[in-house]
């Protein structure tokens, strides 16, 4: 009996063990592929279990999570969803997560290792910590300005600290409410569809994520490598350009929207765009100290992140002299985002220096505490202090007496630079209208904002479409905005 006994123990022990090695296999050699198995859909139930952290401007939550009852517990909601859609992109249990609510996901959703009281604690006690929130750098008046300023136009907005690189607002319209996709229904499908099919691309992050010929506004930066390689000594000296210019080694001749180009000085031309002028000075300035500045602002940087990527700017480097008369005036390959070209107009007002742009100021835990923080990000020469100085001047004549007199602001000294940038075959396409421009307070001992504004279908004929009457009112009214006490 005894004997029978021992056996039956025996045989109890190795199925025991058989158990413990099959559970090893399962949880330890064979984990990865039962995880990533599209048939387990455990991770998925426990990430929508719970409420998602929140993306915060001004203290203020403008995300959420609605209880739904369902399997997949909780869907996302926005406040004021298409105004800060480009800021927040959306988290959809159908399609994924885009823009902030992508690069921050981990924490948002409970799963970022600087979550967990201890290291690996989750790991073993196979829990979740509640979603953190992200603190973003963004103005909320400024924001609006932008959007109610933009209106119904396609077009984007991207302002910015110059002191700091901190992002203000980021407006890309048309926009879309991110809220529509958040489930995994009918309904998000439906909205899928329809935003994928909007030639309009409303989902479509213009404000960084979308690339434009600058126009008259790349002047700014023609402006600064001239100064800066002692092409130019004199603002106010004769230029010796003829009207019209004809492109080096071409039969092709540039003219001026503006009358009293011819031989202008600098000052003059800047003032009032004369194209003639500064493609003959971005020739005289040469191709290498003309790329060496744009590359000093940002054009042909690979890889900036605000922390979700932005399209790279370009400045063509191959190029011949007539190429490069036309791009010194901000056409031919020449390509750039708002949030880039908001870059150049911080570089002048923050005394040469380009601050790297971010969006995120700090994240933080349920209760509050901080998981992590930003601060002024790294800071690049763009050009001599001396040269930011003297590009001040230029910028505040357009504003004070000539194609930017719209961007104003009454006790506040501003500067700008209009653009009309052509584009499609044959230039046949509706001018992008742009302009760039910072501001500074009165009592302010530093600019605290510079704007780039761009405006794809300005509802104008084609002649009068410029950026001085087209987006210039939209840039005053973001700066207003971020003056205000």
């Amino acid at each position: 009996m005894t004997r029978h006994i021992r056996r039956a123990a025996v045989f109890c022990a190795l199925l025991l063990f058989a158990l413990l090695v099959n559970a090893i296999r399962v949880q330890v050699l064979h984990a990865d592929a039962y995880d990533d198995n599209p048939a387990n859909r455990r991770d998925t139930i426990a990430r929508y279990h719970q409420p998602r952290g929140d993306i915060l401007v001004d203290g203020r939550p403008v995300t959420g999570s609605r209880d739904t009852g369902e399997h997949l517990r909780y869907e996302r909601t926005y406040v004021d969803g298409p105004l800060y859609a480009p800021v927040t992109g959306f988290a959809s249990q159908e399609y994924g997560t885009t823009l902030l609510e992508h690069t921050e996901d981990g924490l948002l959703a409970g799963t970022d290792p600087l979550l967990q009281p201890l290291p690996l604690w989750n790991d073993f006690t196979r829990s979740r910590n509640a979603g953190g929130d992200v603190v973003t750098t963004i103005h909320p008046a400024a924001q609006r300005a932008a959007y109610e300023g933009l209106r119904s136009r396609k077009g984007a907005v991207a302002a910015v600290e110059p002191s700091t690189g901190r992002i203000l607002a980021l407006v890309s319209v048309p926009s879309y409410e991110p809220e529509l996709l958040s489930g995994n229904g009918a309904a998000a499908r439906r909205a899928w569809a329809r935003l994928n099919a909007d030639p309009d691309k409303p989902m479509l992050n213009r404000a960084v994520r979308q690339t434009y010929p600058p126009g008259s506004t790349f002047k700014v930066v023609t402006a600064a490598a001239a100064l800066d390689a002692g092409v130019v000594t004199d603002l106010d000296a004769p230029t010796d350009s003829p009207v019209p210019y004809t492109l080096p080694g071409t039969t092709t001749r540039l003219t001026n929207e503006s009358r009293g180009c011819a031989d202008a000085s600098v000052q003059e031309a800047f003032t009032w765009s004369c194209n003639t002028v500064f493609a003959k000075l971005g020739v005289t300035t040469g191709l290498a100290d003309l790329t060496a500045t744009a590359e000093g602002f940002g054009f042909n940087e690979e890889g900036l992140r605000v922390p979700f990527p932005v399209a790279r700017s370009t400045f063509d480097t191959t190029m011949d002299r007539a190429q490069l008369a036309l791009s010194s005036i901000g056409q031919y390959n020449t390509r750039a985002t708002p949030l880039q070209m908001a870059m150049v107009a911080a570089a002048v007002a923050n005394n040469g220096y380009v601050r790297e742009p971010y969006l995120v100021e700090r994240t933080t835990r349920a209760g509050g505490g901080t998981v992590s923080a930003a601060g002024p990000g790294k800071s690049r020469r763009a050009m001599y202090p001396s040269t930011a100085l003297r590009m001040r001047e230029l910028m505040r004549g357009v504003v004070e007496e000539g194609t930017g007199t719209n961007a104003a602001i009454r006790g506040a000294v501003v500067g700008g630079k209009t653009g009309t940038a052509q584009h499609g075959i044959g230039n046949s396409g509706t001018p992008y209208a742009w302009f760039v421009s910072w501001a500074q307070g009165d009592g302010d001992a530093e600019a605290k904002v510079a704007v780039a504004v761009v405006v794809e279908d300005a509802a104008a004929s084609r002649r009068e479409i410029s950026g001085g009457g087209t987006a210039a009112p939209i840039a005053r009214a973001v700066m207003e905005a971020v003056l205000r006490p």
